[in-house]
């Protein structure tokens, strides 16, 4: 049985912290500045899907994905820096009430001049990657070998950049050589070859748990001093495609850790993938929130607490 840490903690839509200044509502995650230096960054239980925040919270998932996203950081660290901060929450909100919303969904972090760009590693054809490979042979313009099947792994993990959409836009992928003229070719090739070093060391790691990452997205930060610094997420069911390695089979659609028993009921309905997105049957909800919870437990090893 999966434990879940919906019992014990409060299900958090949106977050109401009246004593910070909030700079950005996402998705997923709300921010508030802290001070010039630092902001707190709470991951909420916010769903979406299609680009589309839904109006059912999954519970416990914001705690799933903060904790999951703080034991990547802590395990590459000798890769790239992240933007974590050592701080007790209790000095950055002394309200006991808006501590609740906060504690075991939230980093103390850096601030840092976020870069404009997505920084997507892909390692297994599906999605959007296998529907470019057989309309034109290639992934973003990434010419494969022929006759590379869905859900097959790729001989090398893909860089495919995208650009980071606004909430309800979508995210749009971008040539490489667009990379470089956003951020400059040495900066786009750091972040090109940090990302695959990311996604390598995290795929060794997941497939002796039972998880394959079948592709993932950073997001990168630069000091005042242009130094790389990995912000955001990291490695999470929600940044990443999750497959259990024990049913994985090459030529269908492997089942996901994620959000994807969301979207599989929502293409049974008629809805135009705007917003405002439908409510979700209690099945689904409970059904999802397992997902998320399960991969916690195999990343990690045991039950979250």
């Amino acid at each position: 049985m999966v434990t879940t840490l919906a019992t014990t903690s409060p299900i958090v839509f949106e977050t109401q912290i009246k004593s910070l200044e909030r700079l950005h509502r996402g998705k997923v995650r709300d921010v508030y500045a802290i001070d010039a230096d630092s902001l707190l960054i709470i991951t909420t239980d916010r769903l979406s899907a299609f680009d589309v925040v839904l109006p059912d919270p999954i519970p416990g998932k914001g705690q799933v994905l903060n904790r999951i996203s703080n034991f990547w950081f802590a395990r590459t660290g000798h890769i790239v820096p992240n933007h974590l901060l050592s701080r007790p929450l209790e000095q950055v909100l002394p309200d006991p009430a808006e501590r609740r919303q906060a504690e075991g969904r939230c980093v103390i972090a850096r601030r840092l001049r976020a870069l404009p760009v997505e920084a997507v590693v892909r390692g297994y054809l599906i999605g959007s990657g296998w529907k470019d490979y057989q309309a034109t042979g290639a992934v973003c313009g990434i010419t494969l070998p022929q006759g590379l099947r869905q859900a097959e792994r790729l001989p090398a993990p893909l860089f495919t950049p995208a650009t980071k959409a606004a909430v309800g836009d979508h995210d749009e992928n971008i040539p490489y050589a667009q990379v470089e003229q956003l951020i400059g070719a040495q900066l786009a090739a750091k972040v090109r070859d940090t990302a695959i070093a990311l996604y390598n060391h995290a795929v060794d790691y997941a497939r002796e748990r039972g998880i394959i990452i079948a592709d993932t997205k950073f997001e990168f930060g630069l000091t005042a001093d242009n130094q790389l610094i990995l912000i955001d997420e990291a490695l999470t069911p929600d940044s990443s495609r999750f497959w259990p390695a024990d049913t994985y089979q090459v030529g269908t659609s492997p089942p996901s850790f994620d959000k994807q028993y969301v979207r599989d009921y929502l293409e049974t309905l008629d809805w135009n993938k705007k917003a405002p997105g439908p409510k979700l049957p209690a099945e689904v909800i409970e059904r999802t929130s397992a997902k998320y919870h399960e991969a916690l437990e195999r990343l990690i090893g045991a039950p979250p607490g």
